[in-house]
């Protein structure tokens, strides 16, 4: 791409002034998005808008619209020819907008120069009540990682209770979870065959509400019916078991059409479309981005466009099924891999941004080291409904050969003016340490090791463990922490047979349900055994259609229905936490008080060896 040629209209317009230099007098959809508009395929709105266009329609991106004034942005493009489109953008807007002590973020990442103050909480509820009070007649489409979470009755940690289907409170017509672009393909096609989108039911991945009278036929090979939104009101065990049914269906291959009933309505969630081939993936991934924010943020910087500008995605889907994670709930677990030629070629568009410097920051994906990865037998895989791949075990169908992604690597490596790559995304150690019965695959993944730690390593590689107690780590569908134990003595002999002088960083979560303060004396002596000192964990931060989510709300595993200890004050979460810093000498006092309330003198001096 020639980046010095580039004009207005290699964006897709934003503004009516936009349409006009295109000589557009309406368009098709209008999109609205909760983040701001960065042509590029890490970016959901620029997805979807490419996507759209690809299909001959007339798109219209407004990025961050002010909800607060007299709506103009709302009103200045008028009336889309076919239907309104909203995403909040790459994160659920109240976990972009709060921490987990539920206080306001004083940043925003997708927004120029990081303002905190452009995007309401729940942008999808009050994106799309607007619309339908300014154009009631036009339909609503609703979709992107917010909606996605919220498609079934969830837990809403920010208010502490259950929400209805998001489709009850934003009135949107449908919604379309997961990655949309087989889903749109189809609605688009409908919609251009004549059909109204509040009468299209058979669109796989996509959900709506019906009268309770008038459910329409299943086409699809099995049905599911969930307890009511208001008997999980009631009852948190209902909620638990409904959970169960979800997760188990969001991971099928051949997955049921699921109903559940809120207020006088009956909601409808479609399975969702196989994974994408390789074609399919490539076909989005390949689209005419300009990779730029749009020209109206110039001179402004973009945090997460500035984290992701010479990165590159090589798959989707994560089949790992943490208890904590979003991502099987929103992209699956089953992975869809770009072909190497698509990869390449994003690469060497990326060489040619005016100020690349020769470095790629990440060659990742969901989980780093999961590309071409799947079943060895299909067959097994159909039957298959268990969320995780590699827990409690690793599957013995799973191909876990690292050979593709080496192959990738190097290819890349050898590029003319790329320097050298990192890979950013978190790797599954676990994976590497499986010892296959295929020496082909052993071999590859003993290779792996070192081609990451030697070549691709920036002085410090990150890997997460979460926990160090195996009694947590098996809430989490974590592997033990003698994993991670095993791979940092293969780090550490690796650094020191190349004089690299790299640090292995762990990452840990806190207050994670299921996790007491004895596990959490237990892991500060631990990390203290190991001269592990953490400078940053991450506080769990209960986010909706998540297994941990679950369990912090209802105070039972969805799975064997038991009874969960969880940590929800904040005198108990700030207690936990406090563990994970046992060296610090502010936090002494405080973690032997703990420990003697907790009839734990042992631990004392294990922690603090004067005592």
């Amino acid at each position: 791409m020639n980046y010095g040629s580039l004009r207005l209209t290699d964006w897709l317009p934003t503004t009516k002034k936009e349409m006009k230099i295109r000589d557009w007098d309406y368009v098709d959809v209008i999109l609205f998005s909760g983040d701001a508009y960065i042509d590029h395929p890490a970016f959901g709105a620029a997805v979807i808008g490419r996507l759209l266009e690809k299909e001959g329609l007339r798109v219209a991106i407004v990025p961050q619209p002010n909800w607060r004034d007299d709506l103009r942005d709302f009103k200045k493009l008028g009336i889309p020819r076919l239907f309104f489109a909203i995403s909040a953008g790459a994160m659920d807007s109240m976990i972009n907008r709060y921490t987990a002590n539920k206080r306001l973020r004083s940043n925003d990442a997708y927004t120029p120069d990081g303002r905190p103050d452009m995007r309401p909480d729940r942008t999808t509820i009050v994106y799309a009540n607007i619309l339908k009070d300014l154009y009631p007649d036009v339909p609503v489409v609703i979709g992107g990682i917010e909606a996605s979470l919220r498609r079934i009755t969830h837990y809403d940690y920010w208010d502490d209770r259950l929400h209805k289907t998001i489709l009850a409170d934003s009135g949107a017509d449908l919604l379309i979870y997961g990655m949309g672009e087989q889903p749109l393909k189809q609605l688009v096609q409908e919609v251009k065959n004549g059909k109204r989108i509040n009468e299209i039911y058979t669109i796989p991945q996509t959900a709506f509400l019906v009268p309770k009278n008038a459910v329409p036929a299943n086409i699809f090979t099995e049905e599911k019916r969930l307890f009511s939104h208001e008997e999980c009101l009631h009852d948190k065990l209902k909620q638990a078991q409904n959970f169960r049914i979800v997760e188990e269906q969001s991971n099928r291959l051949h997955a049921a059409r699921i109903l559940q009933n809120v207020d006088n309505k009956t909601l409808v969630v479609n399975p969702p479309f196989s994974p994408m081939t390789e074609e399919e993936i490539d076909a989005s991934f390949d689209l005419p981005y300009t990779r730029l924010p749009h020209p109206k943020y110039k001179g402004k910087h973009i945090p997460a466009y500035e984290m992701i500008k010479f990165s590159v995605n090589l798959h989707r889907g994560c089949f790992g099924g943490c208890a904590f994670c979003t991502i099987s709930a929103h992209q699956g677990k089953f992975i869809a891999s770009r072909s190497k030629r698509s990869i390449l070629n994003e690469v060497k568009k990326i060489t040619e941004i005016p100020d690349f410097k020769g470095y790629i920051s990440d060659l990742g994906g969901p989980s780093a080291n999961m590309y071409r990865m799947g079943g060895k037998d299909h067959s097994l895989c159909e039957k298959c409904k268990k969320p995780s791949c590699i827990f409690p075990e690793i599957c013995s169908n799973l191909n876990t050969d690292h050979s593709a992604l080496l192959d990738i690597y190097r290819a890349i490596d050898v590029m003319p003016d790329i320097k050298k790559t990192f890979i950013g995304s978190g790797i599954r150690y676990d994976m590497l340490l499986h010892k296959s019965s295929d020496k082909q695959t052993n071999q590859a993944a003993e290779n792996y090791i070192e081609e990451v730690i030697v070549h691709h390593v920036s002085g410090r590689l990150k890997v997460a463990p979460e926990h160090t107690s195996d009694n947590v780590l098996r809430i989490m569908r974590k592997p033990s922490f003698n994993q991670f134990l095993q791979f940092k003595k293969i780090f550490d002999s690796i650094d020191k047979k190349y004089s690299l002088n790299q640090q292995l960083i762990p990452y840990f979560i806190s207050s994670h349900p299921g996790c007491t303060l004895t596990d959490m004396a237990e892991l500060a002596v631990t990390l203290k055994n190991l001269n592990i000192k953490p400078k940053q964990v991450q506080d769990f931060t209960p986010s909706p259609m998540t297994l941990a989510t679950e369990i912090y709300y209802t105070g039972y595993h969805p799975y064997t229905l038991e009874p969960v200890y969880c940590a929800r004050t904040k005198k108990e979460k700030n207690t936990q936490h406090r563990f994970f810093f046992w060296y610090r000498p502010s936090n002494r006092p405080a973690i032997i008080a703990e420990l003697k309330r907790i009839n734990r003198p042992d631990m004392i001096k294990k922690i603090y060896s004067k005592g």
